[in-house]
């Protein structure tokens, strides 16, 4: 089978038909970042993710992590590629330049990280979450640590982990326990325990730099009392040579369902006594810091369930074309007709036709955030930035949630595409669904983003941004209407546009309430609601470029003739099935999430209800 990780075309028609993402060049901190100059960057990010990363995937799964005296090793396979990934520099791609970074926009990165990611996440965070923590440190560092640590972090020489995790807090941080003292020298004594750090502990780097959340002694309780610390692997002199070891160490690794050439690390810190790190900002300003970190992390996490889905969906596609099984429906009967391939069959091009709906949907999605953020920080004016912000600050937790769901959903139909030869190793897509797995739980389950929506994102700006929101959704309908072709399923968006709206309004009235909750309990159905909604806004606005675009292929063409164009043309073809899924999802999917807003307005209390007793068990 073909080795495609993600398709081409569908990234080109998002990046410059969607967005309009050559535009950027007119910003002056991207005036070199034309259309050539992008397409050359996602071209390069393909080579690289077919040729290098792509087989590490079956191959660093199958070797696996060795965990020895307190040090994790990799597969062999990732010694080379790690090192290309570092001379590629395809570590720090919004970096500054200055620091070892590329300074692309973050939009074209999300389209090369539909290949750096999509060829096997696993790998490629080793790079990436050592930029992550170093953003941090270029944000809220001081001169003095940007000297010491940045570049050599950006440039993949040097790893990095967030710690924040630990046994008895989880995900309620400002219960943790891990404490710090400020030593004669300035530094912090640091003593605790974390558990689930993503590559605290490698071999691939020589020095690793972990930023651990801590309370300092004295420190009030809860998340206000917490602040942050850069923690060095190996401690770095004042001339940025490496010192003695740090007293980190790494007392195991998980074994997991899936992604295992990646490490999850328990770590302990100071248990010698000895450990120190340096304050990164300002005490009891941690979470400020972190959060920082943690809303690119989600952002980050639905590219992983996007761009899995993306992987699943063309390898199920491929194979749907070429798996010859059965007669043609209309030739059932018929002993003597041939087999075809499956692709054929009615219910298969059905889980193919859904799959590429969400497929899609989600890849304008997630470049439109990427967009939203690129905007955030280079728009021309302050009222733009403040627009795009509040636009990103809705949609972060939906496109963490909703792109990780569904991109397990979708690796799940992909197995099914297959049928019993997706269940074996045979076949990539069984390691796919088991490492998009943990992607609903990365970095805040996918629960606690549908609370943060509900609690803090509605309600943000007396409810501006999300009707910003609402009112970007609402122009595409617009457009939508004044297409014959298209009108009716403009009107149809519409309608479940005003039904959220409505539904919006209830939510956040029940949330102010006594019922408050009952509201909670429906906040993940209402967050997939919007997921829904953002899906259909963003293929109904593919369709209104298609649609255009196609007739000015096939204008006046009767039916016959058309087809065949479509048939034989990749253009007409790309833009035809533009107008079918738009149509499929509207038509298909939509009605059903009418149905969901539905079970929503009526309050249903049974989940809060339920006495514990009631769940059964012992």
């Amino acid at each position: 089978m073909a080795q495609v990780i993600a398709d081409r075309k569908d990234i080109d028609f998002v990046l410059f038909d969607q967005l309009g993402v050559q535009a950027l060049s007119r910003n002056k901190r991207f005036a070199e970042f034309n259309r050539k100059t992008i397409e050359m960057v996602i071209n390069e990010a393909r080579n690289f993710a077919i040729k290098e990363i792509l087989p590490t995937f079956a191959e660093g799964d199958r070797e696996g992590l060795r965990f020895e005296n307190g040090k994790v090793y990799t597969p062999e396979c990732f010694k080379r590629a790690y090192k290309l990934f570092m001379e590629g520099e395809w570590n720090a791609l919004t970096g500054p330049v200055d620091y070892g970074g590329q300074g692309l926009p973050n939009v074209v990165v999300q389209a090369a990280g539909d290949y750096l990611l999509g060829a096997n996440y696993a790998f490629t965070l080793y790079g990436w979450a050592g930029f992550g923590a170093g953003e941090m440190l270029e944000h809220y560092g001081t001169e003095e640590q940007k000297k010491l640590f940045l570049k050599k972090m950006y440039t993949g020489e040097w790893g990095g982990s967030m710690v924040l995790t630990e046994s008895e807090a989880g995900s309620d941080v400002g219960n943790l326990s891990t404490s710090a003292v400020k030593l004669p020298d300035g530094t912090y004594g640091i003593t605790g325990n974390k558990i689930f750090i993503t590559g605290a502990e490698h071999d691939l780097c020589d020095n690793i730099i972990n930023m651990v959340l801590a309370r300092i002694e004295g420190a009030s309780k809860g998340s206000r009392g917490i602040s942050l610390f850069i923690v060095p692997k190996v401690w770095v002199n004042a001339d940025g040579s490496l010192g003695e070891l740090n007293d980190v160490v790494c007392t195991g690794i998980e074994e997991k369902m899936g992604i295992h050439a990646s490490p999850t690390c328990s770590m302990s810190f100071g248990s010698r006594g000895k450990c120190r790190g340096l304050l990164l900002g300002e005490e009891n300003r941690g979470m400020r810091v972190m959060f920082h970190m943690m809303n690119a992390a989600r952002l980050l996490v639905g590219g992983i369930g996007f761009t899995s889905a993306s992987n699943a969906f063309m390898h199920a596609l491929n194979y749907a074309r070429e798996r010859r099984q059965g007669r043609d429906l209309l030739e059932m009967f018929n002993e003597n007709a041939p087999q075809v391939p499956i692709i054929q069959h009615p219910d298969v091009r059905r889980m193919l036709l859904w799959m590429k709906a969400y497929v899609e949907g989600m890849r304008s999605l997630t470049y439109f955030g990427a967009w939203c953020l690129d905007m955030k920080k280079y728009a021309p004016t302050e009222e733009e930035r403040e627009y795009y912000n509040g636009l990103l600050e809705v949609l972060t937790p939906v496109i963490k949630a909703y792109c990780t769901d569904k991109g397990v959903e979708i690796c799940s139909q992909a197995i099914q595409v297959f049928g019993g030869y997706g269940y074996t190793r045979e076949y990539p897509v069984e390691q796919l669904l088991r490492d998009v797995r943990i992607a609903p739980i990365y970095e805040g389950t996918n629960g606690i983003q549908a609370m943060d929506l509900l609690g803090r994102k509605m309600g943000m700006k007396g409810g501006a941004y999300f009707m910003n929101l609402i009112g970007e959704i609402r122009k595409v309908a617009g457009r939508a209407k004044e297409i014959d072709s298209l009108a009716s399923l403009g009107e149809r968006l519409e309608e479940a546009l005003q039904r959220l709206s409505e539904i919006s309004m209830l939510m956040g009235k029940t949330a102010m309430s006594a019922d408050v909750k009952v509201a909670f309990a429906h906040a993940v159905p209402f967050q997939d609601v919007v997921g829904d909604i953002l899906m259909a806004w963003m293929l109904l606005w593919r369709a209104t470029i298609a649609k255009p675009a196609l007739d000015s292929l096939i204008d006046a063409l009767d039916d016959a003739e058309r087809m065949v164009k479509i048939e034989k043309n990749k253009n007409a073809a790309f833009y035809e099935g533009q107008l079918q899924t738009a149509d499929y999802f509207i038509r298909s999917m939509l009605p059903v999430t009418l149905g969901k807003m539905n079970a929503i307005a009526d309050g249903c209390r049974a989940v809060v209800d339920i006495p514990e007793a009631a769940f059964g068990g012992n």
